[in-house]
């Protein structure tokens, strides 16, 4: 069974101001996926606290996958995407437009996510909205490649698609 963490991103939800909605909803398509949550923490949203995150869930614990939530956005407070950038070793773009391509169904504000996906090592890290109905549009949008995408990392060396 492949690990996971869920790291959500907020001021008010580590200081317990707020219900992380997201959070929940983000480790319950997981157990869906049968991708077992190993990690669940609520911190600040301070680039120096995620980046330390998301290298020592990475690298310490060897997750398979990282979601985070929250810190997307175009206010001040939002650096999950510029934390991540810094510890990817290479983008995943393809996910990145899916997700935005299945918000904007929704609403014109997904125009300005700024959600990253990448690879550090073997760990996905996938950066969702912090609202709800964003963070499980986004997510159920990429889930159909998640655990290719996991297995690919691991090591699978099979092929991706039939040969004819």
């Amino acid at each position: 069974m492949m690990k996971a963490g869920v790291l959500t991103l907020s001021d008010k939800g580590s200081k317990g101001q707020r219900q992380d909605v997201s959070g929940e909803i983000v480790q319950n398509i997981l157990s869906g996926l049968e991708i077992s949550v190993e990690r669940y923490e609520i911190i600040p949203d301070e680039m120096e606290l995620i980046r330390d995150m998301l290298i020592s869930w990475a690298d310490e614990l060897c997750l398979d996958l990282i979601v985070t939530t929250g810190g997307t956005g175009l206010s001040p407070r939002d650096v999950t995407p510029e934390a991540t950038l810094a510890v990817i070793d290479k983008r995943v773009p393809g996910m990145e437009e899916v997700m935005r391509k299945s918000s904007l169904e929704k609403t014109p504000h997904a125009m300005i996510s700024r959600a990253v996906v990448g690879v550090r090592n073997r760990t996905l890290i996938i950066n969702l909205p912090g609202s709800p109905s964003g963070a499980r549009e986004c997510l159920e949008s990429v889930a159909p490649a998640l655990t290719h995408a996991l297995a690919k990392l691991s090591g699978d060396m099979s092929d991706c698609a039939p040969h004819k």
